[in-house]
């Protein structure tokens, strides 16, 4: 079976609705990375101290065949058509190991 990954960067308060968009369109799960990042507009600061929102960073490792419907999941969920809320991006996975656990649920969807 071939593996894509689908990482995603959001606010903090949007994490839970696309973690739970993805599931509901076959993800098994996502692995979450707390982080804060820089785009296209300064941060703000208050008396000398940079003002970051907290950002997540959300890997979705899923078969190949459910990259599109959980990425349209993940885009809805998210309100990624306003600017400023996230993106998301797929890249392709060589090798995986220790998916024993859910490999029968794979095979299932195949």
């Amino acid at each position: 079976m071939k593996f894509k990954v689908i990482i995603s960067t959001v606010k903090t308060d949007v994490t839970d609705r696309i973690v739970d968009a993805a599931k509901e369109t076959g993800a098994t799960g996502a692995t979450i990375i707390p982080g804060r990042g820089t785009g296209i507009h300064e941060a703000k600061s208050f008396f000398g101290l940079i003002l970051e929102a907290q950002t997540d960073l959300v890997m979705f490792l899923i078969g190949e065949h459910l990259v599109e419907a959980v990425l349209k999941a993940i885009y809805r969920a998210g309100h990624f058509e306003k600017p400023g809320t996230g993106i998301a991006f797929v890249l392709p996975v060589e090798q995986v190991v220790g998916l024993e656990s859910q490999i029968d649920h794979f095979k299932e969807e195949v």
